[in-house]
């Protein structure tokens, strides 16, 4: 059963889930959970040291128990990990319990928004060197290219290159109210 009131949020690093995903909760009179973060919550260490000693596919399973976990509670906006939606148990279980929500942005603004950030490995050389911004923007570039028809398949799409913070969650929220009307509308009509 979709819960309505269940929004996820999707997006490259840097594409604002952190930033716009409080305030879109405060907006709508949810609560804001980063998913990563209740991770190293649950695991009791952070996300580097799980994927250091642990390993990735250990990692994985951990995000998906966390997100069965989130995907039992209403009235949440769970910012989503870049990776998440690789994982097609993942991505199932988001799809079945609410909205899905794509933060877009370009792999120029996104370079500029990561390029002073130094706890992204993303951003660093094999040799643990920082990257300039336009090798750090060719990396967004091939990534984005992998991960996007993940992205596409979000219910809504909002672009967060230009436009203001405020202004974004005020058209997120509108469309958000929208689509869990017209959804509403669209189940009961199948009962």
């Amino acid at each position: 059963m979709k819960h309505h009131s269940l929004i996820f949020l999707t997006g490259f690093s840097g594409s604002g889930k952190s930033t716009i995903g409080p305030l879109l909760a405060n907006s709508l009179g949810f609560e804001f959970i980063d998913l990563d973060r209740e991770i190293e919550i649950n695991a009791g260490k952070s996300i580097t040291q799980m994927f250091t000693e642990d390993g990735e596919t250990a990692f994985r399973e951990l995000e998906l128990r966390t997100l069965k976990h989130i995907g039992a509670r209403e009235r949440l906006v769970v910012s989503l990990g870049g990776g998440v939606l690789e994982n097609d148990r993942c991505m199932e279980l988001i799809r079945k319990n609410g909205t899905l929500i794509y933060l877009k942005s370009s792999p120029e603004i996104l370079a500029i928004r990561l390029q002073h950030k130094t706890d992204r490995p993303l951003l660093k050389g094999p040799d643990g060197h920082k990257l300039s911004r336009e090798e750090i923007q060719q990396r967004i570039a091939i990534l984005l290219e992998k991960r996007e028809p993940r992205y596409q398949k979000a219910d809504l799409v909002i672009i967060t290159d230009t436009k203001k913070i405020g202004v974004t969650v005020e058209e997120l929220t509108r469309k958000i109210e929208k689509h869990i009307r017209r959804t509403s509308r669209n189940s009961n009509k199948e009962k």
